[in-house]
C-alpha cells in the first residue's frame, strides 16, 4: 500500500512525475529507490527514461513489477543520472537489504547532500493486542520552504489500513509538519514524502476515521514532526533551530500565515543568529503577512532552556533585560511566541537562523 505528497513547484523532477502517476493509478507499492548527488530535474525525455531505468533495475533485482517501485532523487539540477552506475549498484543494494538499525542508518546517511546529520525517527504503539511500528527517514538542509520542503522522506509502517485512509493521514499531516518548515524560501523541484504500509501488524483494517485511525495519526505525526524539526534545525549553515508559535489567533489559517511570515523573514533570521532580541522585526513580519489582526493586542515572548522573556505587551516593547534576552537567544533551540489574544487557534512553524555559512555553501554548491 502506498501514499505520498509531492512538491508544489510547477517544475517537477522526473522521479516526482513518475511517483505521482504510479500512486494515481492505484498501484501496489513495495519498494523505493533513492539517489543523492543528481536531482534528475530539468533533464527532459532522457531524464524520464533514466528514471524508469532506475526503477526497473530495482524491480528486476527484487523480482517485482516496475509499477510497484517509487523513485526519488536529490542533488544538482540539470545533470543526467549516471544510470550505468545505478544499474550496476542495484543488485548490490538488494544483497545488502537488512532490517537492522545499522542498515537504516546507512540508508539515511546515503541520501544526505548538504545535510550535516542523518535524520531518522521510529515509534511503536498498540492497537488492541497488536503492536504497530511507524518509522521514517528524511533528508533536507537547503532549498526548503513551506508547502513541502526540499526533502526526500520515506515512512514505512506495518499497520493494516486502506489506501484511502493512508493517503488521508499523509495529506492531512503535512499541513502541520513538512509544510511548516522553512530555511531559505526556495521550494524544490524534488520534494517527495513517500509512505508504505504492508499490513503485517494484522490489526483490524482501518477503513474509516475511528479510534484506531487517530492513534495511527498521532504516531505518524510524531515521526513526521520530529523529522521536520531535524531538517529545519539542520538548515544550511544554521547554528540553531527556531520555532515560531502563534497562539490565540482567530483562525488556524491566520495562525499558519503569521507563523510562516515570521519564520521566513530574513531580518528575523539574522537577528536570531546575532542573538539580538529585535522584536520590531517580528511585528513587522506579522504586519506584511496579509492577514488582519490588532497589533495593539499582540504579546511576544522568546523562550529557550535559559528561560522565558516577554519582549512585547499589547503591541509595545517591554523594559526587558537585554542580557537575559541575549542568553535566551544563544541557545541551540529557540522559540518565539506571538499571542494574538483574538481567539483559540494556534500554529507552529520551524526554521533556523541565517548565517554567513549559508552564503558560502550555496555559492560553492556545484564546486
Amino acid at each position: 500500500m502506498g501514499a505520498g505528497v509531492f512538491t508544489t513547484n510547477i517544475v517537477k523532477a522526473a522521479p516526482v512525475k513518475w511517483d505521482m502517476n504510479l500512486l494515481k493509478e492505484d498501484n501496489e507499492i513495495q519498494a523505493v529507490i533513492l539517489n543523492s548527488g543528481v536531482a534528475n530535474a530539468c533533464t527532459g525525455e532522457l531524464g524520464d527514461i533514466n528514471n524508469e531505468k532506475m526503477a526497473k533495475a530495482i524491480a528486476d533485482a527484487l523480482s517485482l513489477p516496475i509499477s510497484s517501485v517509487l523513485t526519488a532523487s536529490t542533488g544538482v539540477i540539470g545533470k543526467q543520472l549516471p544510470i550505468k552506475i545505478i544499474e550496476g549498484g542495484s543488485k548490490k543494494l538488494v544483497d545488502e537489504l537488512s532490517d537492522t538499525k545499522e542498515s537504516g542508518l546507512l540508508a539515511a546517511e546515503a541520501i544526505m547532500t548538504t545535510d550535516t546529520i542523518s535524520k531518522e525517527c521510529a515509534v511503536t504503539f498498540l492497537l488492541g493486542d497488536k503492536k504497530v511500528t511507524v518509522g521514517g527517514m528524511s533528508k533536507g538542509s537547503g532549498m526548503i520552504h513551506p508547502n513541502m520542503a526540499t526533502m526526500l522522506g520515506v515512512v514505512t509502517t506495518d499497520i493494516l489500513i486502506s489506501k484511502e485512509m493512508l493517503q488521508e493521514v499523509v495529506s492531512s499531516d503535512v499541513h502541520d509538519t513538512f509544510n511548516m518548515i522553512s530555511v531559505d524560501r526556495d521550494t524544490s523541484t524534488n520534494d517527495s514524502l513517500m509512505v508504505m504500509a504492508n499490513g503485517l501488524a494484522a490489526n483490524d483494517m482501518i477503513t474509516e476515521k475511528n479510534e484506531a485511525y487517530y492513534l495511527f495519526y498521532e504516531a505518524f505525526h510524531y515521526v513526521t514532526e520530529t523529522l521536520a524539526k531535524m531538517m529545519a534545525g539542520d538548515g544550511e549553515g544554521a547554528s540553531k533551530l527556531l520555532e515560531v508559535s502563534v497562539i490565540n489567533a482567530t483562525t488556524k489559517d491566520q495562525a499558519i500565515t503569521l507563523s510562516k511570515s515570521i519564520i521566513t523573514s530574513n531580518l528575523v533570521k539574522t537577528a536570531v543568529f546575532g542573538n539580538d532580541a529585535n522584536c520590531g522585526r517580528i511585528l513587522c513580519a506579522m504586519g506584511y503577512a496579509g492577514v488582519e489582526f490588532d497589533p495593539d493586542k499582540v504579546d511576544i515572548f522568546i523562550e529557550s532552556s535559559f528561560g522565558k522573556l516577554q519582549l512585547v505587551e499589547n503591541g509595545m516593547a517591554t523594559d526587558y533585560s537585554e542580557e537575559l534576552a541575549t542568553k535566551i537567544l544563544s541557545d541551540k533551540e529557540v522559540t518565539a511566541i506571538a499571542d494574538m489574544k483574538l481567539g483559540m487557534a494556534s500554529a507552529k512553524a520551524w526554521g533556523c537562523d541565517l548565517t554567513y555559512d549559508y552564503i558560502k555553501i550555496n555559492a560553492d554548491y556545484r564546486s
